[in-house]
């Protein structure tokens, strides 16, 4: 079988620099060798040696054509900002959506054409694009919550995917604590409402987790879900798990389960909630005050436009184990507001009062408000410490302290 041609260039790039140091005999030799191997006429074979001795001139390669200019990005951010800096596989489905109501609103002043290009942006672009911005706002923390032991024999335990495919009104419920780092009392909690089937994600913020007030929320959130809660899945924290939330249950004829103890991921969707909702609004701050749960509260009321209309969510459709290689796949992107109205089990009354407020709501104003909001809210737990009070503490500032000061966190 004859050569290839590559195979014919590496033997007579290997041979030409033998061929021009060798003598006459052995230059006739070279080329006996090369034309035995290649099949080529001798001539060939000399034009084929002098030739890959010649250098070799490389043409500098002309610059990509850049696709997405300077305006494409600027209103991309935009986007991204508005919707709470998802990734891009959550936002690339919802750009099409999200540029028409903001260009609706004159929030988005760009042309057509930037639209166009706009709309068209893959997942993996975007990420490319937005990396720098990611990295910049890049937070950290966790979320905490004291485990309780009342009535864990009338409350049947249930484990994560035994709601995968509910309909709309099957929720879960955690309390994130608002301390600042410090588990003193007197600080406020934010109780965290997730159905499991559309995503659609409410809070309410608590002065304590005494059952007054935890009902007291839930009844608020009760009246503000689009759909009547038919289950409740709590952790086994005491703010829960005591004879009031169970009789509130009972009355109203909701199933109420608990997860299992130390078992964080039966919770796992208002888990996902308590960061991705409350601690990237609110962050870590301690907020002990009237004030700050009211400004906790306004927020709350404006944010439920943004996550349950805007923001786009994706659901877990398989997990497979190979090895030590876990591979999952998830569902196309699409926001709570999506997800009810395409239920089979929602009326047309529900779907009808659903869109009216969609039709309403101005996402980037939104964001403003929220924004103003959180820059009152983290004035008041910062100038505690001017005021003679404690200095409010991150968990961040906790954990560089320890690293700057290894004497004093031991």
């Amino acid at each position: 079988m004859g050569l290839t041609l590559a195979e014919r260039r590496a033997v007579t790039q290997a041979a030409a620099m033998r061929y021009q140091q060798a003598g006459k005999r052995g230059k006739t030799r070279i080329l006996d060798e090369l034309c035995a191997n290649t099949g080529w006429h001798r001539s060939h074979a000399r034009k084929a040696l002098t030739a890959a001795l010649a250098p070799t001139l490389v043409a500098v390669r002309a610059p990509r054509p850049v696709t997405y200019g300077p305006e494409v990005i600027a209103a991309l951010t935009v986007c991204w900002t508005v919707l709470g800096m998802p990734a891009g596989k959550r936002l690339a489905p919802m750009l099409t959506e999200l540029v028409a109501v903001l260009r609706h609103f004159r929030e988005l002043v760009i042309s057509d054409e930037t639209a166009a290009l706009l709309v068209s942006m893959s997942a993996a672009t975007i990420d490319r694009r937005l990396a720098d911005e990611r990295a910049r706002c890049k937070i950290r923390g966790r979320v905490g919550t004291k485990p309780g032991s009342l009535l864990k024999s009338q409350i049947p335990v249930r484990t994560w995917a035994e709601w995968d495919d509910a309909v709309p009104g099957f929720v879960e419920i955690d309390t994130v604590f608002h301390d600042g780092g410090s588990r003193g009392g007197g600080h406020a909690f934010t109780l965290t409402v997730t159905d499991i089937a559309t995503g659609w994600t409410e809070n309410r913020s608590l002065p304590d987790r005494t059952a007054k007030h935890v009902l007291a929320a839930l009844n608020h959130i009760a009246a503000a879900m689009p759909f009547p809660i038919l289950g409740v899945d709590s952790d086994n924290g005491s703010e829960f798990i005591n004879d009031d939330l169970l009789r509130w249950c009972q009355k109203r004829r909701i199933t109420f389960t608990r997860s299992r103890p130390g078992n964080k991921n039966d919770g796992c969707h208002v888990e996902q909630k308590n960061w991705a909702v409350v601690r990237t609004v609110v962050s870590y701050y301690r907020y002990d005050t009237a004030p700050e749960l009211l400004l906790l509260n306004e927020i709350w009321k404006l944010q439920s436009m943004l996550t349950n209309y805007f923001h786009p969510q994706q659901k877990l459709i398989s997990k497979v184990r190979t090895g030590a290689k876990v591979s999952r796949k998830h569902d196309k992107a699409t926001t709570p507001f999506h997800r009810a109205i395409d239920h089979p089990s929602m009326t047309v009354d529900r779907i009808v009062a659903l869109k009216r407020t969609y039709s309403l709501i101005n996402p980037a104003a939104t964001q403003r408000q929220i924004q103003a909001l959180t820059t009152q809210l983290f004035t008041l737990a910062t100038s505690k410490a001017q005021a003679g009070l404690p200095a409010p503490v991150t968990k961040r500032a906790r954990s560089r302290e320890a690293t700057n000061h290894p004497s004093r966190a031991s």
